[in-house]
């Protein structure tokens, strides 16, 4: 159905709101889904005999209503939905990617057993010599780019690590199944994406990202530390807690 097919009515209130009003219901019902363009501002203005302002106008309401994305030359694209992670708890991606109702997918990028470099020992917090597995790997929903995650294993504290199939199993919902752990810290932080992120997620180069860095211990030790990097236009954080009493 094209917009052409529901232009203004007698009744139907000021023409923006008419605009407004079509476009959104088709948002909402899933006929423009995210990513979906919608139409310029010229074929707007043509297919209901209005001005680029009331154009404007409508579409100004939807973007602050974080339904569309307005890109400057590109035009107006249907707003991805921004997913929520909670930051006090460690979460399991696939399944926070299906509490939301969407699809996941992983990919494997590369997965390497070594011994422990510097680089290595200063990130996971060891001073010892260890073996570690390094593991990058991509998680998506809906056949979309969800997060990048560069994570390090210390084979010594996880020996069974070695044992597991990272081509199959995400390694942090592997990880959550099979080593416990007493002790989590997060770091929150924001970078632009370079040519390889920009690449891997699927953004343009230097479009924000958030990056969270995660370290876990058991009983002092170091278990893992992973670096995910998701697109900041698509991702917000959340923390509930309660003051005292």
């Amino acid at each position: 159905m094209s917009l052409a097919e529901d232009r203004a009515k007698p009744g139907a209130g000021t023409l923006y709101k008419t605009i407004r009003q079509d476009i959104e219901r088709r948002i909402l019902t899933g006929e423009w889904p995210p990513g979906h363009r919608i139409p310029f501002e010229h074929e707007i203005m043509a297919r209901y005999g209005c001005s680029r302002m009331t154009v404007n106008k409508a579409l100004s309401e939807l973007a602050q209503a974080d339904l569309i994305e307005r890109r400057r030359r590109a035009g107006s694209f249907v707003r991805r939905p921004q997913f929520l992670s909670a930051v006090l708890k460690i979460p399991d991606i696939r399944a926070e990617i299906g509490a939301l109702g969407r699809t996941y997918g992983y990919q494997l990028i590369s997965s390497m057993r070594r011994a422990a470099n510097a680089g290595d020992r200063e990130r996971l917090g060891v001073k010892k010599p260890c073996k570690v597995i390094a593991i990058r790997c991509r998680h998506s929903a809906d056949n979309l780019p969800f997060a990048i995650e560069d994570r390090l294993i210390d084979l010594d504290a996880v020996p069974d690590a070695a044992k597991a199939d990272f081509k199959v199993d995400p390694p942090g919902s592997w990880l959550l199944h099979h080593v416990p752990w007493t002790e989590a810290e997060h770091a929150i932080s924001a970078i632009v994406a370079d040519e390889a992120i920009a690449q891997g997620l699927g953004i343009a180069v230097g479009a924000p990202c958030l990056v969270i860095e995660r370290h876990t211990w058991r009983q002092g030790r170091p278990l893992t530390a992973v670096r995910l990097i998701y697109p900041g236009e698509q991702h917000r954080l959340v923390a509930r807690f309660r003051g005292s009493e």
